[in-house]
């Protein structure tokens, strides 16, 4: 975590009067960072996902239920922090429409929201090797906004 992200998260614990949480990560929505993290400050977007093969690849460990995240912007500036409120593990094919729309991009329509991130999947798994398939596993997850930084 940057310089920046750790003193926004410092003084926003300092103001709730209660224990920090123990740990905190801090990062960018998917390609278009600065427009995503936009419609999570706007109440738009309560929800993400990302392939399961990432985090493995990467030895990231997965989104857990009151994990908090610091959201950047494109230049890694803190914007705001959310929670995450559930967690779930699905095939790509599976993903509830209601769950797509919570996603909140584009014209917030499950048509909208499998084609962006079928263009999205296939492009990042092509970098690595990788090829796509419609059932791939997605971890899943909502979230709330908790705070947005001034």
């Amino acid at each position: 975590m940057n310089e920046a992200s750790q003193k926004y998260w410092t003084e926003f614990w300092n103001t709730q009067g209660k224990e920090q949480p123990a740990s905190v990560t801090a990062w960018q929505f998917g390609a278009v960072p600065d427009q995503l993290a936009q419609l999570v400050i706007d109440g738009v977007k309560t929800a993400t996902c990302s392939g399961l093969v990432f985090y493995e690849l990467e030895n990231e460990p997965l989104p857990a239920v009151d994990d908090y995240s610091i959201i950047l912007s494109s230049k890694d500036e803190p914007l705001a922090i959310i929670r995450t409120s559930q967690v779930e593990q699905m095939p790509m094919n599976e993903v509830p429409e209601e769950f797509a729309i919570a996603e909140g991009e584009g014209d917030r329509t499950y048509r909208y929201w499998k084609e962006a991130h079928e263009r999205f999947f296939k492009k990042e798994l092509n970098e690595i090797g990788l090829e796509f398939t419609e059932d791939m596993m997605l971890v899943c997850e909502r979230f709330e906004l908790v705070d947005v930084n001034k």
